[in-house]
């Protein structure tokens, strides 16, 4: 899997998550805080986008992403770990 694909997966739980920000352009280094999720929301697509990618990985290591580039490459990291 390429970091891209998790990008798409991130953006698209995000929005399941948030519908309210479907249509709308959303940066990849634009921190989730700003976009309107919260603390509740963002342990949700974390939560949501580990079980999409099939990851044993606790939430707090990705307390430090602000942005979904950070969750994505943090992610990527992990996957890579555990599906070689």
């Amino acid at each position: 899997m390429k970091q891209e694909e998790i990008v798409t997966q991130i953006k698209n739980n995000l929005i399941e998550i948030m519908p309210e920000l479907e249509g709308e352009n959303i940066d990849l280094e634009d921190r989730l805080v700003d976009i309107g999720a919260n603390s509740i929301d963002r342990g949700e697509l974390i939560a949501l986008t580990l079980e999409n990618l099939e990851l044993e990985v606790s939430r707090i290591e990705f307390v430090s992403a602000q942005s979904i580039n950070d969750l994505a490459e943090m992610m990527f990291t992990h996957y890579n770990l555990q599906k070689v």
